[in-house]
């Protein structure tokens, strides 16, 4: 079984969300051990179709559709009519050119498997593939991630919550297996869909770019890092620079606090002062995590598994962070970090920042968790042991 088409809601890269994240490694990995895959993907920046080279050595075909706008009324369609749910024709599906292109691919090449990675831009192309074995990994449950949001006040998940749950209910039932990236969202798929497929593949970690490295930490500094044009990453900077910062520098009035990532809104900037660095996009994050004292993670909206936290705990940072922040990922307080609800961080952070003996438990800890369960390598090893699974009984 070596022969794969994938169909991905975005681009394998640049490399700045999770999903693209995910597809970037597994690719790689699949490539290097002989797979041959071909690449369908929708793209909805401008800069896209420029980033393909990039990625061309993972693939022998790779064809990237701009994704057009879904309009409401197609949506409740789809709840409405269960025989429209999944796209029947060309025309019925959200993306007639996708369709011809998956189309256009099965009839020109045998595939063994074919493999889904995104949700709703992606899930109803299942009757084209459902001779063949098949699987879709939509990363979480959007379910998971609108119940937090919703819980945190937002008005927009409150509302669009039972349409989705409504969603999650049938749309990856068919598929001979669901692959999510954290326990959580696997037990909320159930309990919607209690037949539903359903695995756990965590994501894993670049070790040859994030690793622990013998410099000393700049002193009393606090990272945090992410996309900030996701919702929840701005929600966490805002704590963190209206709530955190300032109980921390009550105890240690040294204290400065690192934001670093992409796309950060013009508040955010705004917000920058002496103690208060808003880097924007940098081209590597390693050396921030190499050097801050502690990594903190305030995260209160969300749901699957967190990247940065991943990145931070292979780079032998301590790490702070509500339990929302660690969601499938095996740590353990105390042990391996230091996880408190949102209430007790400033506590937590001022503790280690005092600790060094504590700080060097919890790094050595952290770090030897990723050795032991998160690089790219096992997580391929996994997906394959799972297209050998399917094809068997297949």
């Amino acid at each position: 079984m070596k022969s794969i088409l994938l169909i991905a809601r975005c681009p394998p890269y640049p490399l700045h969300e999770g999903d693209r994240l995910i597809l970037w490694h597994l690719s790689r990995e699949l490539a290097r051990r002989g797979y041959t895959l071909d690449l369908l993907a929708l793209y909805n920046r401008a800069d896209d179709p420029g980033q393909i080279h990039h990625y061309r050595h993972c693939f022998r075909r790779i064809e990237l559709v701009r994704e057009p706008a879904r309009r409401p009324l197609q949506y409740l369609r789809r709840l409405m009519l269960p025989s429209a749910r999944f796209a029947k024709s060309e025309a019925a599906s959200f993306c007639p050119p996708l369709w011809r292109h998956i189309a256009d691919a099965l009839d020109s090449t045998h595939y063994d498997l074919v493999h889904c990675f995104g949700a709703f831009s992606v899930y109803e192309y299942f009757p084209l593939f459902a001779h063949l074995p098949n699987v879709i990994t939509p990363y979480e449950s959007h379910t998971l991630y609108l119940q937090s949001a919703a819980r945190g006040g937002d008005l927009r998940a409150r509302l669009r919550l039972p349409l989705v749950r409504r969603y999650e209910r049938f749309m990856f039932q068919p598929y001979d297996r669901a692959v999510v990236i954290s326990e959580a969202d696997r037990e909320l798929l159930l309990r919607l869909q209690p037949r539903l497929a359903a695995e756990v593949i965590p994501n894993g970690i670049e070790l040859e770019r994030f690793h622990a490295q013998n410099i000393e930490r700049d002193p009393a500094t606090v990272l945090f890092v992410g996309n900030f044009a996701y919702p929840p990453n701005q929600d966490a900077a805002r704590a963190l620079i209206d709530t955190l910062l300032p109980q921390i520098r009550q105890a240690l009035p040294q204290a400065r606090l690192q934001l670093v990532g992409v796309n950060p809104p013009d508040w955010l900037r705004a917000a920058a002062n002496a103690h208060i660095e808003v880097s924007g996009a940098v081209p590597d994050v390693a050396p921030y995590l190499a050097r801050a004292s502690i990594f903190l993670c305030p995260l209160r909206v969300g749901a699957g598994l967190k990247n940065k936290v991943l990145e931070a705990l292979a780079m032998g940072i301590p790490v702070v962070a509500t339990p929302l922040s660690v969601e499938g990922i095996a740590v353990r307080d105390g042990e391996s970090a230091s996880i408190a609800p949102f209430s007790q961080l400033a506590a937590r952070a001022i503790t280690l920042l005092k600790d060094e003996a504590l700080c060097r438990r919890l790094s050595k800890k952290g770090w030897a968790l990723i050795q032991s369960r998160y690089s790219w390598a096992q997580v391929a090893a996994s997906y394959e042991r799972l297209y050998a699974e399917i094809c068997r009984r297949a």
